[in-house]
């Protein structure tokens, strides 16, 4: 009797349970018909032929967006600077558009002043961080707005576009960079900037101290002497806060010109690949070694 029973009650629940799972079947079959939200299987194949570098350097958040993008009409293929040329193409053909183009961008360091040419006036010894050593009394150096030279943004590159050179400072590799803004981001300086390729003239300097007293610190400094604004085009570069400054809407007037009184060779040109130029009257720095550490 008590088998019976218990046969019984597991049958009427096991109907209870095929009907609930008949029902919630069928709820789903409407919602998925009525809710279905259709994506273009284009948008596989075309993020198939990205690089999967989810840099931002098309301007979007990662390469899947880029991909809907680009399927909408809405981007251009050869706005993705990171990838290869043959692979825009093919996105290009792919999906039947023009490739377009977009200039490509890189990282650009505010500073110059490596160990060789600027002064130390601590030694920091804690975290082996940038962003640690600017919390203890800026992190050492005379110059408070220069590069402190640990690597915190040669860390943080994921693509191998930052190297530190023999005197401590930053190298960007054009070649490789994505224009990501980790570096940017990462820099407790703020000596990172993200620029178009073609701004090849540039102030490698952020000190805001004025002519003997900027010298004082960095031999490469910018002293605000006026010779690069005097030499450019009006408007082009102007004196703020005792540091030149780059109006880079007047960028198609830029020339080798502003650079060639500089004295210390703190503005300076830089060619596609990121290599630097100065002008003609800027001091030759010969020192190799790193300068010792002055106390104040």
């Amino acid at each position: 009797m008590l088998n019976t029973i218990f046969t019984a009650d597991m049958a009427v629940a096991l109907g209870y349970m095929l009907a609930l799972g008949v029902t919630l079947a069928i709820l789903l079959a409407i919602a998925n018909r009525f809710l279905f939200v259709f994506e273009d299987p284009r948008i596989d194949e075309v993020d198939s032929a990205l690089p999967h570098a989810n840099c931002g350097a098309c301007g979007e958040p990662g390469c899947r967006v880029f991909a809907e993008k680009l399927v909408a009409g809405a981007v251009s293929p050869g706005q993705c600077t990171v990838n290869a040329a043959e692979n825009n193409v093919a996105i290009a053909n792919f999906l039947g558009v023009d490739l377009g183009s977009q200039e490509k961008r890189v990282a650009r360091l505010a500073c110059a002043g490596g160990q060789h040419v600027s002064y130390n006036r601590a030694i920091y010894v804690g975290l082996n961080s940038c962003r640690g050593a600017a919390m203890v009394g800026g992190g050492g150096k005379g110059c408070a707005w220069g590069c402190l030279g640990i690597g915190d943004c040669a860390n943080v590159c994921e693509f191998g576009a930052i190297t530190m050179d023999k005197n401590g400072l930053p190298v960007v590799d054009t070649d490789k960079c994505t224009a990501c803004g980790d570096c940017v981001d990462v820099c407790p300086k703020h000596l990172f900037e993200l620029h178009p390729i073609s701004h090849q003239l540039w102030v490698a300097c952020k000190n805001l101290h004025h002519g003997e007293e900027a010298e004082a610190e960095c031999e490469v400094a910018c002293t605000a002497c006026e010779r690069c604004a005097n030499d450019s085009p009006e408007g082009l570069i102007t004196i703020r806060d005792n540091l030149a400054t780059i109006d880079y809407s007047k960028n198609a007037l830029a020339s080798r010109v502003s650079i060639q009184r500089c004295p210390t060779g703190a503005i300076v040109w830089l060619n596609r690949k990121g290599e630097t130029e100065k002008g003609q009257k800027a001091k030759a720095v010969i020192r190799k070694q790193a300068l010792p550490v002055v106390r104040v």
